[in-house]
């Protein structure tokens, strides 16, 4: 699963999107998301919708809220599970016509020890940004998101069971044009994440920067 993530380079987000098959012009109408180091789910982050050749970068509740909901309450539906996205009541119309993309520079997730202690870690790419398959709705006239995940890859199920569902440049199309085929369901073809320890600081989501990326902060003695 992922119930954190890190984006603090949203400026890159227009020349990155710019890049992607089939896209000439990329819009941020509300303008870039500021930098963020420990996002929650219910707080905005940035979607990215495509309608032919325009790309928008929008801001959206990270919790999906289906047009069935009548109020935001209850657990916030921030992650869809690949294995039932296309019929689960929560997500399969979304998953029908709804696409987008989560973008994110890096992400938590916490691994238990032998010592039984819980340890936050600090996810990246081998290179660039992630790009997280998401899902959108407009339910409570409100545009919001949630992330696919799928099962882990062999490389990170140390790490927890779960992935988000990270799309190769190539899959990214396809995801965002309704593509129902199996392959763009399994586990993320990415590999070479990198991974170290973060601070456990980021545990509380009212902590918010960039020290959080650099593992337990040093207590000084003096």
């Amino acid at each position: 699963m992922c119930g954190r993530f890190v984006l603090f380079q949203p400026e890159s987000l227009l020349d990155a999107v710019g890049q992607w098959p089939g896209v000439s012009e990329v819009h941020a109408p509300q303008s870039l998301p500021p930098a963020r180091y420990n996002i929650a789910p219910t707080q905005t982050i940035p979607i990215i919708r495509v309608k032919e050749t325009l790309a928008a970068i929008e801001p959206a509740r990270w919790g999906l809220l289906p047009h069935w909901k009548k109020d935001e309450q209850g657990p916030p539906l921030f992650n869809a599970r690949a294995e039932t996205v296309a019929t689960k009541p929560s997500f399969r119309d979304a998953y029908k016509k709804n696409r987008c993309i989560i973008p994110l520079d890096g992400y938590y997730e916490w691994h238990t020890g032998e010592d039984g202690k819980k340890q936050p870690y600090y996810v990246t790419a081998p290179e660039g940004q992630l790009w997280a398959a998401g899902l959108w709705a407009t339910g409570l006239d409100k545009l919001s998101a949630t992330m696919v995940t799928t099962a882990a890859t062999e490389e990170m199920e140390w790490l927890h069971g779960r992935l988000p569902k990270f799309l190769l440049p190539e899959e990214i199309r396809p995801w965002l044009e309704g593509d129902t085929s199996e392959d763009l369901l399994q586990p993320s073809g990415l590999r070479g994440f990198h991974t170290r320890p973060a601070d456990p600081a980021v545990g509380n989501v009212r902590n918010d920067y960039a020290e959080l990326i650099e593992g337990p902060a040093e207590k000084k003695l003096f």
